[in-house]
This record gives C-alpha cells, sequence and structure tokens, in this order.
C-alpha cells in the first residue's frame, strides 16, 4: 500500500472546480516534485494534503490512516511557505523551537532536537539572531529547520526558492536533496520552476488545469512526454514544434508516422545547424544566445522559428544562412488534438 494516497481529490470554490479528480500514490521516502503552470492548482492540492483547506470530495489516506476530515495540526505534517512565516521578534532557536514548546515537548528535547536541526542546515551560529540579521537563503533554512524538529511523516514544500536569487535558489535546491538523502523523508514540493523539479525529484507530476497530465521521473517526461503540453513544458528551452505541412523535408523523416493534420516534436539538441547551404533544409539564424557551456541558435526554416543546442561554440551571426538537419531518433509525434502519436525508440 502507498504511504500518502489521494483517491478522487476534488476541490471547489463557489462553482469554479479548482482539482478536477486527483488520484496519486505516494511511497515512502519519495521525493515527489508537483509542476505546472500558474493557477493548475498545485500549490491548492498542498493545501488540501496539509489541511488548510477542506477538500470538496475524494479521500486522503498516510501510513493507513483516513486524514480527509483530520485537522491540519494531527496530520503529521509539516510545511514550509515561500514566505518563510518566521516570526520576526524570536531568535531562530525560538522559530525553531515554537511548535515544540506548544505541544508540551521537554526543554532538554527541545535543546537537542533544535541543536541536531541547526547543525544539519549549517544554522548552529545563528540561533540566538533574528530573521532581520539573516540573508534570504539563511531565513529558509530556518522554516525547513523548523519543519524538522517536528520530525513529521511528510514534508510539504511551497515553490520554497521563490523569493531568493537565481544564486541562493541553486544553493538552497542543492541543500535540499541532501536534506532528503539524510533524512529519507517523504517530501512533496510545489515549484513551476521545472529546473528544480528536473533536479530534486524521484517523480515529477505536471497538472494543467486541476488534473494531471502525466507522472513519472524526470527523463521519463523528457523522453516519453505523453502529449504535447508535456513535450513543451519539461526542458529549457522547449521543444520544437512543427506543424506536419509546415516542412515537408522534416515530415518525410516519420516515414508516414506523422498524421498529416498532426504536429512534429524534436528537442532543441535534436536539431544541427550547418553554416551555409550545403547540408539540410536551408534556413536563416536569427540569434545566438552564447551561454558558455552551451550555445542556442535560434533558426527560421521556412517561415518556422526553430531552437538548437549544441556544445561547442560557434562563428554564426544573426543573417548567416544555414542548413539545418534533424536526428530522426529523437523525434516526437502528436495528433492534432497534442495526444502523443508514435515515437521513435
Amino acid at each position: 500500500m502507498a504511504y500518502l494516497q489521494l483517491q478522487h481529490i476534488t476541490k471547489s470554490f463557489g462553482d469554479a472546480q479548482i482539482i478536477r479528480g486527483v488520484d496519486l500514490e505516494i511511497q515512502k521516502g519519495e521525493f515527489i516534485v508537483f509542476v505546472g503552470p500558474s493557477g493548475c492548482g498545485k500549490s491548492t492540492l498542498l493545501r488540501l494534503i496539509a489541511g488548510l483547506e477542506p477538500a470538496t470530495g475524494g479521500s486522503l489516506h498516510l501510513d493507513g490512516r483516513d486524514i480527509t476530515h483530520m485537522p491540519s495540526g494531527k496530520r503529521d505534517l509539516a510545511m514550509v511557505f515561500q514566505s518563510y512565516a518566521l516570526y520576526p521578534h524570536m531568535s531562530v532557536y525560538d522559530n525553531m523551537s515554537f511548535a515544540l514548546k506548544l505541544a508540551g515537548v521537554a526543554k532538554d528535547e527541545i535543546r537537542r532536537k533544535v541543536l541536531h536541526a541547526a547543525e544539519t542546515l549549517n544554522l548552529a551560529q545563528y540561533l540566538d539572531r533574528t530573521p532581520k540579521d539573516l540573508s534570504g537563503g539563511q531565513r529558509q533554512r530556518v522554516a525547513i529547520g523548523r519543519a524538522i524538529v517536528r520530525a513529521p511523516k511528510v514534508f510539504l514544500f511551497d515553490e520554497p526558492l521563490s523569493n531568493l536569487d537565481a544564486a541562493l535558489r541553486g544553493n538552497t535546491r542543492v541543500e535540499i536533496h541532501k536534506l532528503h538523502r539524510a533524512l529519507g523523508a517523504t517530501t512533496i514540493y510545489v515549484t513551476h520552476d521545472q529546473v528544480e523539479a528536473m533536479t530534486l525529484a524521484d517523480r515529477v507530476v505536471v497538472f494543467r488545469d486541476g488534473r494531471i497530465e502525466q507522472v513519472g521521473t524526470p527523463l521519463e517526461l523528457y523522453d516519453r512526454p505523453a502529449n504535447r503540453f508535456v513535450a513543451q513544458f519539461i526542458g529549457m528551452p522547449s521543444m520544437n514544434l512543427v506543424p506536419a505541412a509546415a516542412i515537408p523535408h522534416f515530415s518525410a523523416q516519420t516515414r508516414g508516422r506523422l498524421p498529416q493534420d498532426g504536429f512534429l516534436g524534436v528537442r532543441p539538441e535534436g536539431l544541427r545547424v550547418h553554416p551555409g547551404h550545403g547540408a539540410g533544409v536551408p534556413g536563416r539564424v536569427e540569434l545566438v544566445e552564447a551561454l558558455g557551456a552551451d550555445t542556442l541558435i535560434h533558426v527560421d526554416v521556412e517561415g518556422v522559428p526553430l531552437v538548437a543546442r549544441q556544445n561547442d561554440r560557434t562563428r554564426l551571426q544573426a543573417g548567416d544562412d544555414v542548413g539545418v538537419e534533424l536526428d530522426p531518433s529523437v523525434l516526437h509525434l502528436f495528433d492534432r488534438d497534442g495526444r502523443t502519436a508514435d515515437a521513435t525508440a
């Protein structure tokens, strides 16, 4: 049996249905990431799991218990919010120990748990400081530490890195990953950032309009998307999509498997750009993004904008004529409704 089960969960606010029948099983110790565009329902579902909002329908089971109608404080879950939600007048130690004090835990036990969490999160030297004396990354670690000391059955993270700058996001993401491995705790993490999803998750759950579009490991979603939405949402830059009739030479390489009104999908790394018109379909460079380790080349091929990624640097410039080839071994085929029609092995 799954450690946490969501069975046909629904949530409505008046006439607006936000969660439209979600079924999901999460195993003990898994790191699950909910990802999707703004407004897709991922944060609402996390709040339903936490008990901060009542579900309209369906049931929730945790470790064999039905927690559907159980108060938030009795669900044995701990949530880390985007806004940190620290008490500004309290020290780091008091912020991390507050919930344990309310629960009547002995002082010695509180101290042991707080010191252990502080050591784990490299916060031991900041225990006497207040939140205003900390950086954004340190405040987020305090919020995580406050959850750790409670030793919950499931950690819930609601976009915890959104308020951090790019460098801090990267560092804190690594810390969260290390922390999960050290604790072995079941974790549900909500983000709109697919880089966080791809690097942190054991499995990714992709949402759209209150429904699950696909569940799988990061590479399963990248290599075998269930539909056009997942194909374009997962991956940066997103997958190139070419209408079947737009570039006949490309469509011909599918050997008749591409529906006439469908779409051909190819990841940026599946395109090769050659100087001049010696190979492939003629195109013109629109933009070159030199990123150091990678180079992104934006090209126009028969009126279709495409993006190619290559690992080496290039002398190509905007306005240059090029030939564009695709790798037929990494194509994705979709019908007119966006469903996967066929794919190469």
